[in-house]
């Protein structure tokens, strides 16, 4: 037993070190545009499945070229050589991001490295400079043919519309014969329902229609009940309250008969039921006999009791309602398809015109849209005062809740106001600080340590340039400005911003403003511009 408690963790040891994976970079510094390799080794056994990631960007970096794998045997195993050339346009600091080799279908993560992509320095006193060319005048793009193109493509929705309207087959109109009797007619009906055969061709189910409809037709047009309107139960129940009163001889066996016949119909028409040729025989048998017994039922002269003219009011009062009822609801499905058709096609308009984008701004809403075009409030921040115009207010946050007490012991004052957050689409926040002993504020500093504060607050893939600003009353200071992605708390949706942050110093204080917003949003970009251009500063009290 001891024996193969020995084996078994021989064979545990020997699966868990089996694999190794390295990481390396030819160089972690290097000019934009300038390709860095990166090399990744797995050392493995000749029995192992091994899969590199397949990627056009990895991090914020992008691949330009992936490499075939490398094989190296050593001994009895081997060594798996992957290497990608990867590049970036933008200056700053990136990191290359762990990355999954699955070996035997398990994920082995590969070692995070940190690089940096610096600026290419320009000699001017060796190359020769030039002078700014003149502006020069852009052709004219007028897009007045969209607007006719969008109007010709919703008249031919419309022109279509009525040509598959007016291609719909029509009932075809009868000419109307006109007969001096109930009886007259109906018998008249059951002749031409003969004489066409349609249960002979196979159309049992228009034979039926037409069949009830003339039992139907008879009966309400000589007994004066709502026959067309009622269902097979109801019929017979009108028929029987109709018989008692009126004193018509009607036999229990003539209901029956006529009931047969309607269920059988029913059935024919709403389950597809196919009577055979002696069974339709004799329901057409059954229709003529009770059509004829109701005929001779009726006594020359009826008396109506007001009981009886009140309950066929009343039934021929529902029948009208059930009708109306039946032409406003096509009325009001006629109405909204023509609306929903208009919509639709204005919509389609506006987008071939106009654009999504556009569309979907105006119609469905933008938050920084609205927040750009409300009232905005001009007011002064913290000390040395920052005036500022904002959307919003700024709100004020408890500095003792978002930094060390060793940092808040170096200093004087400070004090932090802020709108939305890093995970909004508008993050606005000024901030004011005067340290105790009087100090020399160096702006390059204070830009690496807002940089630290984003990737604190779980901002990732930061690009860091940065600029000299002034105010509009000239007032000088440095601006750091790029993108970062940023993450919410949960840390289940991310989203790509452009920052920009400014910073002044005064008498030994500093004075930081920084502005964010989604990477895409063109009115957030206006708001960015709208803030910094409204900047003004103040000498910092004593």
């Amino acid at each position: 037993m001891r024996f193969k408690l020995y084996i078994l963790f021989f064979l545990a040891t020997t699966s868990l070190f089996a694999q190794k994976v390295t990481t390396s970079i030819d160089t972690t510094k290097n000019k934009i545009g300038a390709e860095f390799k990166l090399t990744i080794k797995a050392d493995v056994d000749t029995l192992s499945k091994v899969v590199f990631p397949k990627a056009t960007t990895i991090g914020a970096l992008e691949v330009i070229e992936s490499y075939k794998i490398d094989t190296i045997k050593n001994g009895g195993r081997y060594e798996l050589i992957k290497k990608y050339g990867l590049t970036q346009f933008d200056s700053g600091k990136y990191t290359v991001p762990r990355l999954p080799i699955l070996i035997n279908g398990k994920p082995v993560f590969t070692d995070s490295v940190k690089i940096e992509i610096n600026d290419v320095k320009v000699d001017t006193l060796k190359q020769r400079m030039y002078d700014i060319k003149t502006i020069a005048a852009a052709e004219s793009e007028s897009v007045w043919w969209k607007y006719v193109l969008g109007i010709i493509g919703f008249l031919a929705l419309i022109a279509l519309g009525y040509w598959w309207y007016k291609k719909q087959p029509k009932k075809e109109k009868t000419a109307e014969v006109i007969f001096t009797s109930p009886i007259e007619k109906a018998t008249s009906l059951l002749q031409q329902l003969e004489s066409k055969g349609l249960w002979q061709k196979g159309e049992i189910k228009s034979y039926y229609s037409e069949l009830t409809y003339i039992a139907r037709t008879y009966i309400e047009e000589e007994i004066k009940i709502p026959a067309m309107e009622s269902t097979t139960s109801e019929l017979i129940v009108s028929l029987r309250h109709t018989a008692k009163n009126k004193k018509l001889k009607l036999s229990a066996a003539t209901l029956e008969n006529l009931e047969k016949v309607l269920k059988q119909a029913d059935l024919v028409k709403f389950a597809k039921v196919k009577p055979l040729e002696y069974e339709i025989e004799e329901d057409k048998k059954r229709i003529s006999s009770t059509i004829v017994t109701i005929h001779n039922s009726i006594p020359v002269v009826v008396e109506e009791t007001d009981e009886l003219e009140q309950w066929n009011e009343e039934q021929k009062e529902l029948a009208r309602l059930k009708k109306l009822k039946k032409q406003q609801q096509k009325r009001l499905f006629t109405i909204i398809g023509i609306i929903t058709f208009v919509l639709v096609g204005t919509l389609a308009t506006l987008i071939a015109v106009k654009g999504f984008d556009y569309v979907k701004d105006r119609v469905l809403g933008n938050p920084t849209k609205e927040l750009l075009e409300g009232e905005w409030i001009y007011s002064e921040y913290g000390n040395p005062g920052v005036k500022i115009e904002t959307p919003q207010v700024l709100k004020r946050i408890d500095v003792a809740t978002t930094m060390s007490k060793n940092t808040l012991a170096l200093m004087k004052e400070m004090q932090l106001f802020s709108y939305g957050s890093m995970s909004d689409a508008i993050f606005i926040q000024v901030s004011t600080l005067k340290y105790k002993k009087e100090t020399e504020v160096d702006l390059e500093k204070a830009i690496n340590v807002a940089i630290e504060t984003f990737e604190k607050d779980g901002a990732a893939n930061i690009i860091v340039k940065s600029e000299d600003f002034d105010t509009q009353q000239g007032v000088k200071g440095k601006k750091s400005y790029g993108s970062l992605t940023s993450f919410n708390k949960a840390k289940t949706k991310s989203t790509k911003m452009y920052y920009e942050v400014a910073l002044f110093k005064q008498d030994g204080g500093l004075q930081q403003i920084v502005i964010m917003h989604k990477e895409e949003d063109t009115f957030g970009k206006e708001i960015m511009e709208r803030v910094l251009n409204s900047v003004e500063l103040k000498q910092a009290e004593q």
